[in-house]
């Protein structure tokens, strides 16, 4: 479905979608397989799948994806990464998911591959994640996709700023490049203080910025992932007040996950009450964190 459908369609209340990794091995796929057995019931609004730096996890995001969709229970959005993608690798993955009835696509510049540290963007055909949404868009004025439309596209929104542009004017400069080239909505990386959202939020409007924002939202369920995901993330800030209570309980895991589920429960009560267009969990391919918040949400 497309994401113009989707996001209309659910009138007054925030889309709930959910994110996904490819998994590496049989175990972790049967995991998967697992995990979105139980999101079944939820009907998610949508599920997106990553896309490894440098495209290195390309087969795998293919064929979850391409598994998913004929599975026909969940509505998968890929992310698709343009560093050193050609334009004839844009296309094949495009055509394949066209002919796969994928809807949408997660349009992002993405990281530099571990494997090549020093790698220049400006050497890539698409630089910029801008370009990756202009070449989509003229994929879809080719009439390839069955739905006339095209593919839906998204992109990335950073509430507290992104890691490479330190100057937050010349960010929303190049955030609002991406959506007068054709993007429909904006998911954002995750937070932990809505007041970074809001002020996110109210940066777009000023800078002529008026698609749906998604937020996006990380239950914290141990320490050692809070680290590990605050670093993929590129440093999200965590407010002292979640930090003070979760070191003083830091050596109880259930006492950490519980304060975690906690505040992930109160951001997402607070962003309903304040409209927000939807929430987007980062699951970490676990459903029990994102259930109980959604149990204590009264959403289940």
């Amino acid at each position: 479905m497309h994401i113009q459908d989707i996001l209309s369609g659910s009138g007054t209340s925030p889309t709930m979608s959910l994110e996904f990794f490819p998994p590496n091995t049989t175990e972790a796929t049967d995991r998967l397989q697992d995990t979105l057995r139980d999101f079944e019931t939820l009907s998610p609004s949508f599920i997106s799948i990553t896309y490894g730096a440098g495209g290195g996890t390309r087969t795998a995001t293919e064929l979850l994806v391409r598994q998913i969709t004929q599975q026909g229970t969940h509505d998968p959005i890929p992310h698709l990464t343009c560093v050193k993608q050609s334009p004839q690798d844009i296309d094949e993955i495009l055509n394949l998911y066209a002919q796969s009835g994928v809807g949408n696509i997660l349009a992002l510049r993405g990281d530099k591959p571990r494997c090549s540290p020093d790698h220049d963007h400006l050497s890539d055909s698409f630089p910029f994640g801008v370009d990756l949404v202009k070449h989509i868009r003229k994929f879809n004025d080719l009439k390839i996709h069955p739905d006339t439309r095209g593919f839906g596209i998204g992109v990335a929104g950073f509430p507290e700023g992104h890691p490479s542009t330190p100057n937050r004017l010349l960010e929303m400069d190049y955030l609002k490049a991406k959506i007068d080239a054709g993007a429909d909505y904006i998911c954002t990386q995750l937070f932990f203080d809505n007041r970074d959202f809001h002020d996110f939020r109210e940066r777009c409007t000023l800078a002529g910025i008026h698609v749906p924002i998604i937020a996006g939202i990380l239950p914290i369920t141990s320490m050692a992932g809070l680290r590990r995901m605050a670093e993929l993330a590129g440093g999200a800030r965590i407010p002292a007040r979640l930090l003070k209570a979760l070191h003083q309980v830091q050596n109880d895991p259930d006492a950490v996950k519980q304060i975690g589920l906690h505040h992930a429960t109160e951001q997402c009560s607070e962003l309903i009450n304040q409209s927000v267009a939807g929430i987007h969990f980062y699951t970490l391919n676990q459903s029990q964190p994102v259930m109980e918040i959604l149990r204590r949400l009264g959403r289940v």
